[in-house]
């Protein structure tokens, strides 16, 4: 690792990544699975070359591919990896605290979720994930990767891009040209930018074509080969700009990388400056829609391209000073008022490279581990974004950057799943006693975690992973409460009727409690101020009742628009406080008909081992509204084990056990909508050869 730190004389973002993804895992490899079919069925995330391809052979399990010569009619992954969810709008409420700023500084997030090769499309079964859930801080996600050994664009898988859209953040594929000691070559930057007899870019038609066919939203370019010249550097410029008149009238956008300048060398600037504001703005307009500024930056050096961006009349906030999170995290020693001044406007964003480090770094990987580095990292050491730390030195995004949520329609629906979890549960039961990763079924969790307000003593919260509703998790509160405590749940934008009623599923194991719902129909009259709930009482819950349903009718707000939900817990006895929130709801009270079933299933491919069969699924999509689809099996006896979901049509199975002696597995495909309401079943089945007729 070369990258020192933002003003250190960092070398390239290649340094801090490249070298990794050519001779290390991006992550530890999740534990050993089942034995390699006769031929591999898995899906993975795609990568290519441009165009011409390296000499040699590729090693194990990687696949040298052309862009060029991709098409969506031959991808035989394109259904695996095709996002399904639309990219939401988002509005931005109040903050809860008086640093965090609207309308200034953003973030972008460069993230390796695995290696280039060998990438899930569709999730995996362990637990061991890094899956980001605090998206309210987040404008645009690149999925990072990319070594001259495997592939060097990359495009998001599709449970990355639909977990990103329903939370309003726009994800961007990677083109990343390494640089010369990381086996770059620069044919490669030539054939990206190579040019027809007509004059038009190809490749820059293919990347369109790809970011359309699997529903993200642009391409974070990386030219860091060195060798080229003005011409080369002209050439590139050139292609930019038809890779944004391709991709505009789509909606793709493009960031550029601080690397390659207009000579045509390689020359990180950590700034924006006259040798490469052509790659962002020329004479003629828009060129790139962000910059990522390289590691290089100073305070005078950020200021300068923020004056810059202005002299262009463009954004300052367009540029993202990068900000190396890999090593140290929170850790980092980072000149944060060089970015954002707590005193004083925002001089740019800034963009995390390699947050992921909440996850890598910890011995313990357990899911609940995991999501309290997390929470640490976005939210700061106090862990509650209504009461920042002063004295911590970490300038976490909640403190900084104001909140975004996209629930602003009904129905809306909660069960605190995160996308990944030791076991699925179903109605409070677990159906799968499997670890298991999926962005793609992640909820709309809430934004804030956890703004609490008490007068006594404060609780833990948290998302905890070993009892739930429904999916992986549930929201935990436990403490010695002294005193009622309020645990803000989501920002919304609900219109309420007369008929409109909240659900709550939860339970106490160690009470009892008075829960009440709080609903919030106007804003806090500034930063900081607390949240003017209305409080409706819920019901008082004692240990030993298991899961319980309470409906709370929210007719005396009818003709209001509610902003924002939360939860009042009151100890009623001395013991301390275990209270669990599986699911929260608010609809209309009118019953709804169950989702259509999906259309007719059919086992595409298949092949078996050892009484194992791995198998790829599809379907035809049931009729709209659908959330997401769930795959099950059922067994001999009846009974169904879940296997795996997705928000797509079609979904790959590893390593399916024979039951006994059965002749065939039986499947079922079930749609679910926001209330997740389950469709009756869509079935197939599997032939297992050499069954027996016992």
């Amino acid at each position: 690792m070369l990258l020192a730190g933002a003003g250190a004389g960092a070398a390239g973002l290649l340094c801090g990544t490249a070298a990794p993804a050519v001779a290390l895992p991006a992550a530890p490899a999740a534990s050993p699975g089942p034995p390699e079919p006769p031929a591999d069925l898995s899906p993975y995330a795609s990568y290519w070359f441009p165009d011409s391809l390296p000499a040699g052979t590729p090693g194990p399990g990687i696949t040298w591919r052309s862009l060029l010569r991709w098409s969506p009619e031959s991808d035989p992954d394109l259904a695996y990896n095709t996002a399904t969810v639309p990219l939401a709008p988002r509005f931005t409420p109040v903050p809860p605290n008086t640093t965090a700023r609207a309308g200034q500084a953003r973030i972008a997030s460069l993230v390796s979720f695995g290696n280039t090769a060998g990438n899930p499309a569709q999730g995996s079964p362990t637990a061991d994930y890094y899956a980001l859930t605090h998206w309210a801080y987040i404008d645009e996600l690149v999925f990072w990767g990319g070594s001259s050994a495997e592939g060097i664009v990359l495009a998001p898988n599709a449970p990355v891009t639909d977990a990103a859209h329903r939370n309003g953040v726009r994800v961007m594929g990677n083109v990343f040209l390494p640089p010369v000691p990381y086996g770059g070559d620069l044919r490669w930057t030539r054939d990206l930018v190579q040019q027809d007899s007509l004059g038009r870019f190809p490749v820059a038609e293919k990347l369109v074509e790809v970011a359309r066919a699997y529903g993200f939203d642009g391409w974070f370019v990386n030219a860091e080969t060195e060798g080229g010249d003005s011409e080369l550097a002209a050439r590139m410029q050139r292609f930019l700009r038809a890779l944004r008149a391709a991709g505009e009238p789509h909606g793709l956008t493009i960031t550029w990388y601080d690397a390659m300048n207009s000579t045509g060398r390689v020359g990180w600037q950590g700034a924006l400056n006259e040798l490469n504001q052509e790659f962002y703005e020329d004479r003629r307009g828009k060129v790139a829609d962000t910059v990522f500024v390289d590691f290089r930056w100073t305070p005078a050096k950020l200021a300068a391209s923020g004056d810059l961006a202005d002299r262009l009349g463009r954004s300052r906030h367009e540029l993202w000073a990068a900000v190396d999170m890999e090593s140290n995290g929170w850790n980092s020693k980072v000149d944060w008022d060089a970015i954002v001044p707590r005193g004083s406007d925002h001089v740019v964003s800034y963009g995390f490279y390699r947050p992921e480090w909440t996850r890598n770094h910890l011995a313990d990987r357990s899911p609940g581990a995991f999501h309290r580095a997390d929470d640490r990292f976005w939210t700061g050491g106090s862990l509650d974004p209504a009461h920042p730390s002063p004295e911590d030195a970490w300038r976490a995004p909640a403190t900084v950057v104001a909140d975004r949520s996209t629930v602003t329609a009904l129905p809306f629906a909660c069960s605190f799943n995160t996308g990944h979890g030791e076991r699925w549960y179903e109605d409070g039961e677990p159906v799968s006693d499997t670890g298991w990763n999926h962005l793609g079924l992640q909820d709309r969790l809430p934004g804030r975690r956890w703004a609490v307000h008490t007068t006594g003593t404060r609780p833990e919260v948290t998302l905890d992973f070993a009892r739930a509703w429904r999916g992986g998790s549930s929201l935990l509160v436990t403490g010695g409460l002294t005193a009622p405590a309020t645990v803000g749940l989501h920002a919304v934008r609900l219109p309420l009727t007369r008929s409109c009623v909240a659900e709550l599923v939860h339970r106490t194991e160690s009470g009892p409690v008075t829960v009440e719902l709080g609903v919030a129909t106007r804003e806090p009259s500034g930063p900081g101020q607390e949240v003017p709930y209305t409080w409706l009482k819920a019901e008082t819950l004692a240990a030993g009742q298991g899961w319980r349903t309470t409906r709370v009718r929210l007719s005396e707000l009818a003709g209001r628009t509610a902003h924002g939900l939360a939860v009042r817990i009151t100890r009623r006895g001395k013991e301390p406080v275990r209270w669990r929130l599986g699911a929260l709801t608010v609809r209309e009270a009118a019953a709804r008909p169950r989702p259509a079933t999906p259309g007719p299933p059919a086992v595409s491919a298949s092949a078996q081992q050892s009484g194992k069969a791995f198998v790829r699924l599809t379907w035809q999509r049931a009729a709209e509204p659908v959330r997401h689809y769930e795959v099950s099996r059922v067994l001999p006896d009846g009974a169904r084990r879940f296997l795996g979901g997705t928000c797509g049509t079609a979904l790959y199975l590893p390593g399916v056990e024979r039951a006994g002696r059965e002749k065939a597995a039986v499947f079922e495909i079930r749609a679910v909508d926001e209330l997740y309401v389950v469709s009756a079943p869509a079935r197939t089945t599997l032939t297992w050869t050499g069954a027996s007729d016992a």
